[in-house]
């Protein structure tokens, strides 16, 4: 049997590169090792996908999501219900560093789309990603690419894509955001076939070659006559964007960072982990899988538990996965979602192209309240088929001390690591009712229901914020 370190490492690893787990499927990943783990992780296709065909038979609207709420629906039962999660939080990780909302879309079934494509493509090479996302309707319409024409550019996609997209503020010049932008022209959205009276159809990437600047260009100090595929692999080679990429997988996996627009005058919290990543990118012909598999595999990773605040996603996603409610469809989904945006992160529609502010900055006094509510709501139903297993777990200990109850408590949620001010309040609070027993009906009854409220007093702590 794995020893208790071996379940607490495996929890955070599946707490950074996924969304939690539960304690038999901790015990049978560290069963495995914690390597293997990271390779199972890192090649998702050893597993079946989620089977969107369930989903519509009991939810035909979900199919296209012509509401905003039914497509975040979709997605959050992706996210809760995968066997894939590393694939599915790095969908996140995309959607969040290529900002692209729905305000301005306002086509929630072409925002489904370009969370598909970043599922297709979310481990791959970051050149190809970049492609891929360069060619997708949504964000070609989100920065208007469709407005960059030959002889009169749009600079919109250009700017951002070195400025939010790859390398960041200080490392190409305003000429260099002029000439990528030409290479971008003629990459544009397809005629469609209007909406009425059948409905939407999805937007197709056209490249016009009427529209596209073929003239030379100079760009990032290289100069040919570039299309966008060429201003992409410049890119790629560029070692501020192997910096600026790994920064923010550190940012999103290891531990929080200062908000992006700092990061030309903040250095990073750790830069020999930024240059061992960077390392990774440069070896590997910049493959995403092999600076996951450095990073996941690092002492940094390993010793950063905790270190990171949960976005609303991962706190409503990871919550629902422990409880075990939401195995397969059922109601719910769309008043979860709704409560990601509740706390803050609206999926398909971050606030800008800048996206959303992280790390300390999802939680203020609203959105706080709101995150322990629903953790809390959850986690004490002993009805859930997680937080059964939980209480089950709990009463083959036999009678408990409180002491001893709220540290099973603990090891059961996580295992989650608390401070002793907040482990000594938890003991106050079950002391009340003397120790835990299991030896009548009634008794067992009172520690059921003392689980569930001390597993709530848990998920309104501090800590439980944290992953």
């Amino acid at each position: 049997m794995p020893g208790k370190q071996d379940i607490a490492l495996m929890a955070h690893l599946m707490r950074r590169a996924g969304f939690g787990a539960g304690r038999s499927e901790l015990e049978a990943r560290a069963e495995q090792g914690y390597e293997a783990t990271v390779e199972d992780l890192l090649n998702p296709d050893n597993h079946p996908p989620v089977d969107d065909d369930v989903l519509f038979r009991y939810f035909p609207n979900y199919e296209g999501g012509m509401a905003p709420v039914q497509s975040q629906a979709h997605w959050l039962y992706r996210m809760v219900n995968t066997r894939r999660p590393l694939e599915e939080k790095m969908v996140l990780f995309w959607h969040q560093l290529f900002a692209t909302g729905n305000s301005k879309i306002d086509n929630p079934p072409e925002m489904v789309q370009q969370i598909a494509m970043f599922r297709r493509h979310a481990l791959d090479r970051f050149p190809e990603i970049l492609v891929e996302l360069a060619r997708n309707p949504a964000m070609i319409y989100w920065l208007d690419n469709n407005g960059n024409h030959k002889g009169a550019i749009n600079e919109n996609w250009g700017r951002e894509l070195l400025e939010l997209f790859s390398m960041g503020v200080g490392n190409y010049s305003e000429d260099d955001i002029k000439e990528a932008s030409r290479a971008f022209t003629g990459w544009t959205i397809a005629p469609k076939i209007p909406r009425l009276p059948l409905g939407r159809f999805y937007w197709n990437f056209e490249y016009d070659p009427a529209d596209h600047d073929f003239e030379e260009k100079t760009f990032l100090g290289e100069t040919g006559n570039f299309d966008g595929d060429d201003i992409i692999n410049i890119i790629a080679r560029q070692p501020a964007t192997a910096r600026f990429l790994c920064r923010h997988l550190y940012n999103f996996f290891v531990a929080d960072e200062v908000q992006v627009p700092a990061w030309n005058d903040t250095p990073p919290k750790d830069p020999e982990a930024i240059e061992i990543l960077t390392q990774a990118y440069f070896e590997s012909d910049y493959d995403l899988k092999a600076v996951l598999r450095t990073l996941f595999n690092s002492d940094f990773f390993k010793n950063s538990r905790f270190t990171r605040v949960k976005s609303p996603a991962e706190l409503v996603v990871s919550t629902l996965r422990l409880s075990g409610g939401f195995n397969g469809p059922r109601e719910g989904y769309q008043a979860a979602a709704a409560e990601c945006a509740f706390q803050g992160q609206e999926l398909l529609n971050p606030p800008s192209v800048e996206s959303w502010h992280t790390g300390e900055e999802w939680i203020d006094g609203g959105a706080l309240v709101r995150r322990v509510n629903f953790a809390a709501k959850y986690l004490s139903d002993t009805r859930m088929p997680g937080i059964g297993a939980i209480v089950r777990r709990l009463r083959e200990q036999g009678s408990l001390t409180p002491e001893r109850f709220v540290d099973e408590c603990l090891d059961q949620m996580g295992p989650l690591e608390v401070e002793e001010p907040t482990r000594r309040e938890l003991v106050n609070q079950v002391s009340q009712g003397g120790d835990i027993r299991w030896d009548s009906d009634e008794a067992a009854a009172d520690a059921e229901r003392r689980a569930g409220i001390t597993l709530a007093l848990v998920a309104a702590s501090r800590e439980y914020q944290f992953a």
